[in-house]
């Protein structure tokens, strides 16, 4: 199964909720075009929810950074949600879980963009 992206927003905060597997190719693509296809309408603040992610690898994690700077080089925010704890080890075993605001709850984590 590859990466299934779905966009919705609450209030002012773009929630991209992820599900499957974020992996070289087809993945870590998606991701990447659905990022800057937000970024480029103009919308700052972005949540990714991974709570549905059951792999990701080298490649993906390449391209939640990739995401991450290109966010935040047009201003905005990237933020992640509900990560499980297999992804969360990967982020803190690549030390790049203090990199990105993480959080547990998505009301929290919109309330947190203001």
């Amino acid at each position: 199964m590859s990466v299934n992206l779905n966009t919705r927003q609450v209030g002012d905060v773009t929630v991209v909720d992820v599900a499957g597997r974020i992996t070289l190719g087809e993945g870590s693509s998606a991701l990447r075009e659905t990022l800057k296809e937000i970024v480029g309408k103009g919308q700052k603040n972005i949540l990714l929810n991974l709570g549905e992610v059951s792999y990701i690898d080298s490649s993906g994690i390449g391209e939640l950074v990739s995401g991450f700077t290109t966010v935040t080089n047009a201003g905005g925010k990237l933020k992640l949600l509900n990560l499980n704890k297999r992804v969360k080890d990967l982020l803190q075993i690549t030390k790049l879980y203090t990199v990105f605001d993480v959080h547990e709850d998505e009301a929290h984590a919109v309330r947190s963009f203001a």
